[in-house]
């Protein structure tokens, strides 16, 4: 039986999205045709990527003279590109925001792996995904879990529930987390992930963000997500139906089975190289609730969540610059969450935002959380004082 070829842009090659949906490629050659790869720096990684795959177009952050047979174009002429049938959307941050909004009004499939770009923008990317037709299809693992479970319903949604395996520091103390190294952050128990998403992860704000996608995802509101501490990570998250009845996916931790369900859908198709899951050797699965006043990133999420309009896409970019400030030991891992509470405080928000009002946002945003480090620094040179603080009223 003949199937037609999907011919797919990746935008985020050369990082771990990008690769593992590079490796299901190679599993199902004659099904996918890779016309397009944009990577960021890893110019050795790309090359050779462009020279297996041979893509008719490429980009490059710092190199436009990569490939002698393929075209350099941008990410926003890739995602709208009339040869391009699936968009998968594997970069992290505000570099996905208009490719993304380009791929969408060009009525395309959007796979999207980028949290930032549904949570800064889901409200400008839902409606333009409506009035083009266009689809947007999650590639995290709670997401597509959720979508999984809700194939062939058409039953009302009472409650979803997203699970979090807690990261490397979920049993830690305060006096703990705050002595947690870049080194230790980096290395999380159960996921192979980029830098950013693995701190995410730690500080469970990577939670908080998939509340909100979900939110956009799902058309259901805040209040009826819940995130729930999995240490198992064998269940990736549940649904729950008006009538008590609650639908699970379970699989092993691997991020190429999401990647690959979203870029075979509708179909499902054996791949030799994913673990399969083994119920026998699985004792007990355990969930519990978050303890938000550890954690405050997910705390904070939920709050710009609520409040909505510009406050999603200013805290996306206060903890882009707090991760990478963390990353190269300028502040501690527990004022993470402390910079991006300190932005949102001092916030003015844009109700009904447009995509520049979410791009002056996010340029607001990265400023404050540098002059809020800069004073940090400057005042307490060689000492381990704590970013100075300003609290947020926020109701739990």
């Amino acid at each position: 039986m003949g199937h037609s070829i999907k011919r797919v842009a990746i935008l985020g090659s050369t990082g771990s999205i990008g690769q593992q949906a590079l490796d299901v490629i190679r599993i199902f050659k004659e099904r996918f045709q890779v016309v397009a790869l944009a990577g960021g720096r890893n110019t050795e990684l790309l090359t050779k990527q462009v020279r297996e795959f041979q893509p008719r177009m490429y980009y490059s952050m710092v190199d436009a003279g990569i490939g002698r047979e393929t075209e350099f174009a941008s990410m926003e002429d890739m995602a709208s590109h009339p040869e391009v049938d699936l968009v998968l959307m594997a970069t992290s941050g505000k570099a996905g925001l208009y490719p993304a909004l380009a791929a969408l009004r060009a009525g395309k499939t959007l796979a999207l792996a980028n949290k930032e770009v549904l949570v800064a923008a889901g409200e400008v990317l839902v409606r333009e995904a409506k009035r083009h037709r266009a689809r947007i299809l999650p590639i995290d693992s709670e997401h597509s879990a959720i979508w999984q479970c809700l194939r062939g319903e058409r039953n009302k949604i009472w409650k979803l529930y997203l699970t979090a395996s807690g990261g490397p520091f979920y049993s830690l103390s305060p006096v703990g987390l705050a002595q947690v190294t870049a080194e230790q952050a980096l290395q999380h128990p159960v996921w192979r992930m980029g830098k950013k998403v693995t701190i995410d992860s730690s500080t469970l704000m990577n939670k908080g963000l998939e509340v909100i996608e979900a939110r956009w995802l799902f058309a259901v509101p805040l209040e009826k997500i819940e995130v729930l501490i999995h240490p198992q990570s064998v269940v990736h998250s549940m649904v729950e139906f008006i009538d008590g009845s609650v639908k699970a996916q379970l699989a092993c931790p691997d991020m190429r089975l999401p990647i690959q369900y979203a870029m075979c859908f509708p179909g499902r198709f054996p791949n030799p190289r994913l673990p399969r899951i083994n119920l026998e050797r699985i004792r007990h699965l355990s969930f519990e609730p978050v303890d938000t006043g550890r954690f405050p990133c997910l705390r904070l999420a939920l709050y710009a969540g609520r409040l909505g309009g510009t406050y999603p896409a200013a805290m996306c970019a206060a903890d882009e610059v707090a991760v990478e400030l963390f990353l190269s030991g300028r502040i501690r891992f527990v004022d993470i969450g402390v910079l991006v509470e300190e932005v949102l405080g001092s916030h003015q928000s844009t109700d009904n935002p447009s995509m520049e009002d979410i791009v002056r946002a996010d340029v607001w945003a990265r400023k404050h959380a540098m002059s809020v480090s800069d004073r940090r620094r400057s005042a307490c040179i060689g000492q381990e004082e704590a970013l100075p603080r300003k609290r947020l009223e926020i109701a739990e």
